[in-house]
């Protein structure tokens, strides 16, 4: 592929499960309370700053020359961490022109028709696109260690979508978005042996029973390249595997370098036993920032730190920018 190459990304932490307003950060990256303050903050306290949730929503801008577009990368889990998070930011609501929903779970659906509410208020004459996959609109649940399920709340159809605003576009092939600023990938090829999905995930039938659904194959990862420096790839959990995810973003830009992962690597619960062998084959792709977020878990955060150093582990939280 090969896309609109940007001048700058700047990419806003919408909603995370991480709020962390203290640690230090390099250049390239303002902490939640500076970014709070430019948008008018003149007091601390707990009403007036972003709460974290579990979830994942990243604001993504793009600039090439006097061209500027925003893209949505999904919206967490409810209403309120988005309509809250996002006041407080001073997020642009009317400036968003797509949304991407980067697979069919409630925490990264689940704010969706609450965005598509305020991106209508601040544009009213804008249909904005949102990208699905068919696949996302199946029942999903949780099989329990007592052979029981536990289902999950289903993210919104594109019925429900239309009606609040949106231009659903929903397929499985690799999209262009925006003039070509963004690339959003077909279905992850999975070539290796070690990530094996959400073994525990079932999915409703036609016929009403549960089957196995622990590969999630409608998830998809969005990509952006950036002048100078290469391609920047937001995957949003990684129930493919982060490193599937790098595989088939460098075959997607074959000779292109590969800059920068961005978001939830899903190395926690059940998949924590694949940490060692993630954390060592991430460095095949000689990435400069590895910024894990949302479901990549404590255990493998600390394990990406011991191989890769904190300068080229930057962990997400909410209310960051990051410049590139």
């Amino acid at each position: 592929m090969t896309i609109t190459e940007l001048d700058r990304l700047e990419v806003q932490v919408l909603v995370d499960n991480v709020t962390d307003t203290l640690s230090s950060t390099p250049s390239f990256v303002t902490r939640e309370f500076p970014a709070l303050v430019r948008r008018g903050l003149r007091r601390i306290a707990g009403g007036d700053i972003c709460c974290a949730n579990h979830g994942l929503s990243l604001v993504i801008r793009a600039i090439s020359g006097t061209r500027e577009h925003v893209v949505l990368f999904d919206a967490g889990p409810v209403d309120y961490a988005v309509e809250h998070n996002g006041s407080r930011l001073g997020i642009d609501f009317g400036a968003v022109e797509a949304v991407v929903l980067s697979h069919g779970h409630w925490d990264h659906g689940g704010g969706l028709l609450k965005a598509f509410e305020l991106m209508g208020k601040a544009a009213p004459d804008r249909r904005a696109p949102i990208y699905l996959h068919p696949g996302m609109f199946a029942e999903r649940a949780q099989r329990q260690p007592d052979g029981g399920v536990l289902p999950f709340a289903q993210v919104p159809s594109p019925e429900e979508l239309a009606a609040a605003g949106a231009r659903p576009v929903v397929t499985d092939q690799p999209q262009e978005l925006l003039e070509g600023m963004f690339y959003l990938s077909g279905e992850i090829p999975r070539v290796t042996s070690y990530e094996l999905g959400l073994r525990n995930q079932v999915r409703r039938t036609s016929d009403g029973e549960w089957e196995p659904d622990p590969l999630i194959v409608d998830e998809r990862f969005l990509a952006v390249e950036v002048k100078g420096k290469g391609v920047v790839v937001f995957t949003a959990c990684s129930h493919a595997g982060v490193v599937n995810v790098l595989h088939h973003a460098r075959s997607c830009f074959p000779g292109q370098k590969l800059y920068a992962v961005m978001g939830g690597f899903h190395l926690s619960g059940e998949t924590e036993s694949c940490i060692p062998e993630t954390v060592r084959d991430i460095g095949d792709f000689d990435l400069n920032v590895i910024a894990p977020g949302h479901c990549t878990g404590w255990r493998a955060l600390s394990a990406l730190v011991q191989r890769y150093g904190e300068a080229g582990v930057v962990p997400l939280a909410v209310g960051k920018i990051f410049t590139l």
